[in-house]
């Protein structure tokens, strides 16, 4: 694996939350343009007498140019609050709760005898009331980043492998990791949100009057034709938003686990330590109830890569997580 620098992950991660937040407003107003293709959706007819659908531009854009600043404005007080308060939200998701030094201050010492090693500000420390093991790191800020820690690992791990897994989590927060991942847990749930009030508004405007009359009775066939289009309008809606969410995975490159690995054997200086953590948390990750893709993004192993169909190894290819068996070969060679 090519050797990449704590400052060079922290620029890329920078950019590619730079791009992410670039690329908003743009799929937006594209996804917007589509869903106003239907209302462009017009009839004539030819020398023959045969109605002919086509679409006008002109009523596409001037409804597009009517809706557009509207969208912009709303999608950005939603994107605003979902990033002011992402750690609330997330806080909420997972059940997790602050950790006070006097609560366990094993766990506490650990954090901030790690944060001094590294130079770094100590970051708020959550627990999860769940027996099975796993962690993550969360925040784009000082103010809300976050190490949150399942009661099953703090009790499992022995205190140089739990520390190895808070380093690894504390390295996110170094490299900026969880910034990129809190923007695309946004992303991409204001897209789906989108997606689907698009697709429902798609079929209102064909069933409640967003076609004219007379394309509902003159011809069966072309009746027909006009749901083809509804149904394709609204698929390329879903493609759109899948492939834009694919694309989001990219960005989130696979290579931040084997960073974050690298880290935590660097800050506490036992490899083999964090390899037997991983090894253990893989026989029983998750957090419980907890099964939300954009969530489990952000643990130290994703619960879904202990399956083995082919659905799952095709999904792979585009997976947030690197094989775990692949983390701990790398670290028991260090």
């Amino acid at each position: 694996m090519q050797y990449v620098g704590i400052q060079t992950q922290i620029a890329r991660n920078n950019w590619n939350s730079m791009v992410l937040l670039l690329m908003f407003p743009c799929i937006i107003l594209g996804m917007l343009w589509v869903f106003c293709c239907v209302f462009g959706l017009q009839s004539a007819y030819d020398m023959y007498g045969n109605e002919q659908l086509y679409l006008d531009y002109d009523i596409i854009n001037k409804t597009w140019l009517g809706w557009a600043p509207w969208a912009v404005i709303i999608v950005g007080i939603w994107l605003a609050i979902a990033y002011t308060f992402n750690a609330q939200m997330i806080q909420h998701a997972t059940g997790a709760k602050p950790l006070e030094r006097r609560e366990n201050p094993r766990v506490y010492n650990l954090v901030e005898n790690l944060c001094m090693s590294c130079g770094m500000p100590m970051p708020k420390v959550n627990i999860i009331d769940d027996p099975q093991l796993n962690a993550f790191a969360s925040g784009i800020n000082k103010k809300s980043y976050t190490v949150t820690l399942t009661r099953g690992i703090i009790d499992y791990l022995d205190d140089a492998e739990l520390e190895g897994v808070i380093a690894h989590e504390l390295t996110h927060i170094r490299n900026r990791d969880t910034k990129v991942l809190i923007i695309s847990i946004v992303f991409v749930g204001i897209l789906s949100t989108l997606l689907t009030l698009l697709t429902r508004g798609i079929l209102r405007a064909f069933l409640w009057g967003g076609f004219s009359s007379s394309r509902r009775s003159n011809s069966k066939g072309n009746g027909g034709v006009a749901v083809i289009v509804v149904v394709i309008a609204a698929i390329i809606c879903a493609a759109i938003a899948y492939f834009l969410t694919l694309l989001t995975r990219f960005a989130i490159s696979r290579k931040r686990e084997f960073m974050a690995d690298a880290g935590g054997a660097e800050l506490t200086r036992n490899p083999r330590a964090l390899a037997s953590a991983l090894r253990k948390i893989s026989s029983r990750p998750g957090l419980g109830h907890i099964d939300r893709e954009d969530i489990a993004q952000l643990y130290i192993i994703h619960p879904k890569k202990l399956k083995q169909s082919f659905f799952d190894n095709l999904q792979s290819l585009f997976s947030t997580h690197p094989s775990t068996e692949e983390r701990i070969r790398i670290l028991e060679q260090f």
